[in-house]
C-alpha cells in the first residue's frame, strides 16, 4: 500500500521524428493531464546540448505550466546552481511563487546538465567545474536572497537534489528537504538518506528531515509492453555507458532493433531491477517497497518513454492501481 504523495519529474525527451516545439506542446499537455489525475507536484529538469533531451529552462516551463493549471505544484528538479547567479534563481522563483501562491518549488542541483565540456564552460562563462565550497555558497546565498532580498509574499518551497553523501550532508547542514536521485544512482540511495537523517539540522525551511525519492517508473498493461516502452531510453543509457552523449531518443521500433552488448544488457537489467517497471501490480508493489526501504515522505516518478499518450497512460495506470488498493 502507498499512502504518501506521488509526483512526477519531466525530462522533456525530444523524440526522433519530432521537433523541439512538439516536445514543448507535450510538456503543457502532460502537466494538465497530471493535474487531472491528482498527482501532487511536477518538476522540470535542466539539460543542455543533448539530442535526446530539450534544453528548456525549468523556470520557463514552470511558468508556462502554472498558467495552464490551477492546483498541481510546479518547479525545478532541478535548476543547476553552477549555471546561474544565486540572486537570479531567487528572483525568478520568488516571482513565480508570488504569482502562483503555494504552488511553486525551487529544487536546486549541482551538475552542469551536460556531458559536453564546451557547453559546460559556456554556461559557467568560461569557468571550470564548481567546487564543493562554491556550491555550498551558491545554495546558501540563494536561500538568503529569497528571504532578505526577494520576498514578494509566499516563498517557493526549496529542495536540494542529491545523489551522493556530499549532497546529503549539505542538505542536512542547511536544513533543507532532500530529493534523492534514485533514478540516476540507485546504489547510493540508502547511504545518502542515512547521512542526511543523521546530520540534519532544523531550519526555517524544514523542522525535521523531509525526503522525496525519485524513481524511474514505466507502467503498461503487460510486462512485454512495459519493456517495449523502456527500450528507447535504454538505447540512450547504453550510449552513455560507452561515453556517447550524442545519442538521439529513438522510436520503440528502432530501439527493438538495437543490439546491446552482454555488458550493456547486464548493466541495464541491474538498473531496471532497482526501478519500477512492468504491469500496474508490479510497479505499485515496487514503489511501495521503495517507500518502505527509504522511509520516503513522497515518491517522484520519471517516465522517459517515446509517446505522450503512453507516458500519460503509465501515470494513469499507477494512480488507478494505487487508489484501488488503498483502504
Amino acid at each position: 500500500m502507498i499512502n504518501i504523495p506521488l509526483s512526477a519529474l519531466e525530462v522533456a525527451m525530444v523524440q526522433t521524428g519530432t521537433r523541439a516545439v512538439d516536445t514543448l506542446r507535450d510538456t503543457a499537455a502532460f502537466a494538465q493531464a497530471l493535474e487531472r489525475l491528482g498527482y501532487h507536484r511536477l518538476w522540470y529538469a535542466e539539460h543542455h546540448h543533448s539530442p535526446a533531451i530539450g534544453a528548456f529552462p525549468p523556470v520557463v516551463l514552470t511558468a508556462h505550466a502554472a498558467a495552464l493549471t490551477s492546483s498541481i505544484r510546479l518547479g525545478s528538479g532541478g535548476v543547476l546552481a553552477p549555471n546561474h547567479a544565486p540572486i537570479t534563481m531567487a528572483e525568478q522563483f520568488g516571482t513565480l511563487a508570488a504569482l502562483h501562491e503555494n504552488r511553486i518549488d525551487l529544487g536546486i542541483g549541482r551538475g552542469p546538465g551536460t556531458f559536453d565540456e564546451a557547453t559546460a564552460r559556456a554556461l559557467r562563462r568560461g569557468a571550470g567545474p564548481t567546487t564543493d565550497e562554491e556550491y555550498r555558497g551558491d545554495v546558501a546565498a540563494t536561500m538568503s536572497f529569497l528571504v532578505d532580498e526577494v520576498a514578494l509574499g509566499p516563498l517557493p518551497e526549496p529542495w536540494l537534489l542529491a545523489s551522493s553523501t556530499a549532497g546529503a550532508a549539505l542538505a542536512a547542514e542547511l536544513g533543507l528537504p532532500i530529493a534523492v536521485a534514485h533514478h540516476i544512482r540507485p546504489q547510493n540511495t540508502l547511504a545518502v538518506l542515512e547521512r542526511y537523517r543523521a546530520a540534519f539540522s532544523p531550519s526555517r525551511w524544514c523542522e525535521e528531515p523531509r525526503v522525496l525519492v525519485c524513481v524511474e517508473a514505466v507502467c503498461a498493461e503487460t510486462e512485454e509492453e512495459a519493456a517495449r516502452r523502456v527500450g528507447p531510453m535504454e538505447v540512450v543509457k547504453a550510449g552513455l555507458l560507452k561515453g556517447q552523449s550524442e545519442i538521439p531518443f529513438p522510436t520503440p521500433a528502432d530501439a527493438a532493433a538495437y543490439s546491446f552488448t552482454a555488458e550493456e544488457r547486464q548493466a541495464l537489467d541491474d538498473f531496471r531491477g532497482k526501478q519500477a517497471i512492468g504491469t500496474p501490480k508490479t510497479v505499485v508493489h515496487r514503489l511501495a517497497q521503495l517507500a518502505g526501504e527509504t522511509g520516503a515522505d513522497e515518491l517522484m516518478l520519471t517516465t522517459p518513454v517515446y509517446a505522450l499518450h503512453d507516458r500519460i497512460r503509465s501515470y494513469e495506470l499507477i494512480k488507478q492501481h494505487v487508489e484501488s488498493t488503498t483502504p
